[in-house]
Parts: C-alpha cells; sequence; structure tokens
C-alpha cells in the first residue's frame, strides 16, 4: 500500500521520513518508552535511522505495519508514532508512544480514533487489538479512552527486551464507534 495522510481536527497523521531520525531518536530517549515498547533501549541513532529508513517503508510495501508520525500540524515537530501491525484474519493491532512533553492532552487517543476508523473503513478490520504490559497504565488510560474494552491478561504474551511479561489485551470493534462491522458478529450467549 502507498502511504496515506490522516488528518483530524488537531492532528496530522503521516508516515515517517529519514527526515524524521533525529525527532524519533529525541524523542524514544524517555526512559518511560523505552521501558513500556519493545523498541531497543538504550536506543541508538542508528535504531531510529533503521526505523524510519528500513522497518516502516518496508512494513508500508509488504502491507504489514502502517505507521505514522503524529503531529500538531503538517510541519509541526513529531508528538508521537502510532501504528498498526500483525494483521491476522481481519483483525490488525494498534500500537503506539507519545512524547513525554505532549502526553495528558488527549492526542494519543485522538490519533487512535482515526486509525481505527481508518482500519474498520478502509481495511476491511474486523476487530482492532491493544495490547500493553501489565502495569502501563498510560497506554491502558489511552485505549479505554479511545473505546476498547479491556478483555483480560495473557500470561507470558509480550516479549520485551528478551523476558516474557503478561499482558493486558483490549478490543475495539466496528459497532463500538458507530460502524458497521464488515461480517456479522454473533456474541456468546450470555
Amino acid at each position: 500500500m502507498e502511504p496515506v495522510v490522516l488528518t483530524t481536527d488537531r492532528l496530522r497523521l503521516r508516515t515517517f521520513t529519514p527526515e524524521d531520525t533525529d525527532e524519533v531518536f529525541l524523542a524514544v530517549q524517555d526512559p518511560d518508552i523505552q521501558r513500556w515498547t519493545t523498541i531497543p533501549s538504550p536506543y541508538a541513532r542508528v535504531d531510529a535511522e533503521h526505523f524510519v529508513g528500513r522497518m516502516v517503508p518496508d512494513g508500508w510495501r509488504a502491507d504489514t505495519e502502517y505507521t505514522f508520525a503524529v503531529r500538531l500540524s503538517e510541519d509541526g515537530p513529531v508528538i508521537a508514532a502510532a501504528s498498526l501491525h500483525h494483521p491476522r484474519t481481519g483483525s490488525w493491532e494498534v500500537g503506539f508512544w507519545t512524547a513525554k512533553e505532549h502526553r495528558g492532552r488527549g492526542y494519543m487517543t485522538e490519533a487512535v480514533l482515526a486509525l481505527a476508523h481508518w482500519a474498520f473503513t478502509d481495511l476491511a478490520c474486523t476487530r482492532l487489538e491493544w495490547r500493553a504490559e501489565v502495569g502501563n497504565v498510560g497506554s491502558r488510560t489511552v485505549a479505554e479512552k479511545a473505546g476498547f474494552t479491556v478483555e483480560g491478561v495473557l500470561r507470558a504474551a509480550l516479549p520485551n527486551k528478551g523476558v516474557l511479561r503478561d499482558c493486558w489485551v483490549g478490543a475495539l470493534l466496528p459497532p463500538d464507534l458507530g460502524l458497521p462491522p464488515a461480517l456479522p458478529y454473533l456474541p456468546s450467549p450470555a
């Protein structure tokens, strides 16, 4: 797929480019981003170069991961990253990080909702999943504010820096956003 640009009332989401390398490198020096995400730690400039120069474009080309730089305007700084990845039988997973100085303003919730709407309307996504290591309250708060239903804990389901960790898992369905589902849904009887 060719990269697309998504916009919201306050945000512009577009693919990363090599010009974003320095901003990515600086943002992810934050110990919380390195702690709660699966990025390398310590995070070197070569890691940022590999991310924007190889991982992001390769994901778009292979239709396996669509990663966006989140900005407040077309020319504004990178304030976050958000992606749809791990497609399987109609489901996608969302992942994200926000630069420390831009947390707590609802930007990531807005970006996740933009990605969800795009996934459900343009990618025929049937279920959008969110996963985060148990204890990552910031990520869980974003997911819940975006309307995800937290479905439970998966034991030893998140490999991070050579260790398996328990993770929360949640899901968002098209009807949760008032959108028609790609396939009929028959919930189990109560």
